[in-house]
């Protein structure tokens, strides 16, 4: 049967105490509403509609993959769901109903809680959690036989309903002309004023068709996302998730609650990540390679058999073998060849460090092109910027650079040639040749012990 999923992302969320939407909010990168829209895709959902309302300028590029539509006053859950009614019109067959503000709801969930309606023949299939603290959630209320009869809100529970631990997680599943039909029916006689959705319930046991419900194997699936508080308990809940999954792949975590991994990073097996490390974004990390400790990877492609130590990078590309840090900053179009080095305290941007070049500490390398088996000694800065236009610096392969040299770009380096240490060059230097740019040094003999006495 073929599955549509309206995802509900209009609400203001007040209590994060911010003037960004609830569901812009991240979770280990990736917007709330996000992850919401990908466990429906991966559910097998064909059609993706989501309800926008409060701060559709920031909402809407989010879901720009799926139907948008606009809930214009926010006038409750059934309300939100109705404005789809032009989205869906003519389709006919399950509709998963989820909340944009729950990142931790799993397309297997979603999927199980679909067939459970169609397997019945329901109108609707609730998803239900038993809750130690149930204050605040709306109550599963089942009949003598056993059956779902309604959910009722906790302001509007009476002491007995408000004792039933069995809640309502927000997630359901109905057939959508069972779904649109109930709607036209649904009121706003409440505590709020407002028009439930959870109020299709009752009215479709009125109508004389069954509702089902399925209890949550995890209760933290449902966990909805309302203040700042329980945004970091998501993403704890999230890291443990994708840490327990990379782990079961062959990734090795001396201490998995400091490791921190978005949910688009592909890790290969054999992998070793130490504590204090955080892979963000497309980052992807080959086999056997060494990663942390302290180490932050943003778009960041690190080849096999590398080791990242202490490293800060940002859509950077390190190949097989290459070594970085500790405290090693790697900018955008920073490119290690591979077995090459960049060490301690060294910043590279925009530059391509050759086959077993090394970098090894104290140095800036930005806007160059450096060829193989190249060593710059420490204090190697390429000087790129003219305080108006950037300047590209050319090294070929076997350069030697001594210590504390000031490379002015635009500028090319041989083939083969060396630079004095403590040197300024601002002209190329022709292969093979010897390049020095620094003061002739001066001795005045006894002048130190002179200039004592006078003093």
């Amino acid at each position: 049967m073929d599955t549509a999923a309206i995802i509900l992302a209009a609400g203001a969320g007040t209590r994060m105490k911010s003037k960004k939407p609830k569901v812009a909010h991240e979770v280990l990168g990736r917007p709330l509403v996000r992850w919401v829209v990908q466990a429906a895709r991966d559910a097998g959902a064909g059609r993706v509609v989501t309800v926008v309302g409060h701060g559709r300028d920031v909402v809407e590029p989010l879901v720009a993959d799926t139907d948008v539509v606009v809930q214009r006053e926010q006038r409750g859950t059934a309300d939100a769901v109705l404005a789809c009614a032009d989205a869906l019109a003519g389709f006919d067959g399950s509709v998963a109903v989820l909340s944009g503000d729950c990142p931790l709801i799993t397309a297997d969930t979603i999927a199980a809680l679909c067939r459970a309606r169609e397997e019945a023949g329901a109108a609707v299939a609730v998803l239900t959690m038993d809750m130690a603290d149930p204050f605040g959630y709306g109550r599963i209320v089942r009949d003598a036989a056993g059956q779902v009869e309604r959910i009722v809100e906790q302001k509007d529970a009476t002491a007995e309903e408000a004792a039933l631990t069995e809640c309502n997680s927000g997630f359901y599943c109905f057939d959508a002309r069972a779904l649109f039909d109930a709607l036209a029916q649904v009121g706003s006689d409440n505590a709020q004023g407002e028009f439930y959705l959870t109020d299709v319930i009752a009215i479709s046991r009125a109508a004389g068709r069954p509702v089902v419900a399925l209890r949550a194997d995890d209760a933290t699936e449902c966990l909805g996302v309302n203040s700042r508080v329980q945004l970091a308990e998501a993403t704890k809940a999230m890291q443990r998730r994708v840490n327990a999954a990379h782990m079961a792949a062959g990734v090795t975590m001396t201490d998995p609650g400091t490791v921190w991994i978005g949910p688009d990073v592909a890790i290969e097996r054999d992998v070793e990540i130490l504590p204090g490390v955080m892979l963000m974004g497309a980052t992807a990390i080959g086999e056997d390679s060494l990663i942390g400790p302290n180490t932050r990877l943003t778009d960041t492609r690190v080849g096999r058999g590398c080791v990242v130590d202490e490293t800060v990078a940002v859509e950077a590309l390190i190949e097989d073998g290459a070594t970085c840090g500790p405290r090693a900053y790697l900018r955008p179009g920073a490119h290690l060849c591979e077995g090459a080095k960049a060490g301690t305290h060294v910043e590279i941007k925009k530059s391509t460090v050759g086959r077993g070049s090394k970098v090894p500490h104290l140095s800036y390398v930005g806007d160059a092109t450096i060829g193989e088996g190249v060593n710059l000694g420490a204090g190697t800065i390429t000087c790129n910027y003219d305080g108006a236009k950037k300047h590209p610096t050319v090294i070929g392969d076997d350069v030697f650079v001594g210590s504390s040299t000031m490379l002015v770009a635009p500028v090319t380096i041989g083939e083969g040639a060396i630079i004095g240490a403590g040197s300024v060059i601002t002209e190329d230097v022709s292969a093979g040749a010897l390049g020095l740019g620094r003061a002739r040094q001066v001795e005045k003999p006894g002048w130190a012990s002179d200039h004592a006495k006078r003093g």
